[in-house]
């Protein structure tokens, strides 16, 4: 962190397909070694699949698939006096999109359909439909927040 200044943020171009900031910072986290137009194949690929499976516009669908995974709380550890408690605190909106984000490329990955853009296409409509892996972590999350709320009091 710097000490004189805050540093500024960068905006990202939309991509060249929906001209959508959240889909190109999507493919930019999906992107494995700077082949970002392999990420590309794939993630508009998942696009068609996952309009086809759900009959509705794709790029409204993994906005609600992202909507629905984003986290609303999580827990961070704080040492109070040689104890280490989980303390449940807010999540600020970068933080929320960046954890949906992640949730949705590595449960897609984990998923056991054969390729990449299948499993994309599937996390995604699951996700859509409030369910699959990602909600689930999402509401265990919020399990694990809830359960800590005794320790709120500790929040910095």
């Amino acid at each position: 962190m710097p000490r004189r200044r805050e540093v500024a943020k960068r905006r990202i171009q939309p991509d060249p397909v929906f001209h959508d900031r959240m889909v190109a910072k999507f493919v930019n986290a999906m992107m494995v070694g700077g082949k970002k137009s392999t990420a590309e194949r794939v993630f508009y690929g998942a696009m068609q699949i996952a309009e086809k499976r759900a009959n509705e516009e794709g790029l409204k669908l993994f906005k609600r698939a992202l909507e629905n995974v984003k986290p609303v709380l999580e827990v961070k550890a704080r040492r109070v006096g040689g104890a280490t408690y989980q303390v449940p605190v807010e999540i600020r909106p970068n933080r929320r999109t960046a954890l949906g984000m992640r949730w949705l490329i590595n449960y897609a990955r984990a998923r056991g359909e054969k390729t990449m853009t299948d499993k994309l296409a599937a996390e995604i409509v699951d996700a859509a439909n409030n369910r699959g892996n990602s909600i689930k972590k999402r509401e265990d999350t919020h399990k694990m927040a809830e359960a800590n709320k005794a320790f709120a009091h500790f929040r910095w």
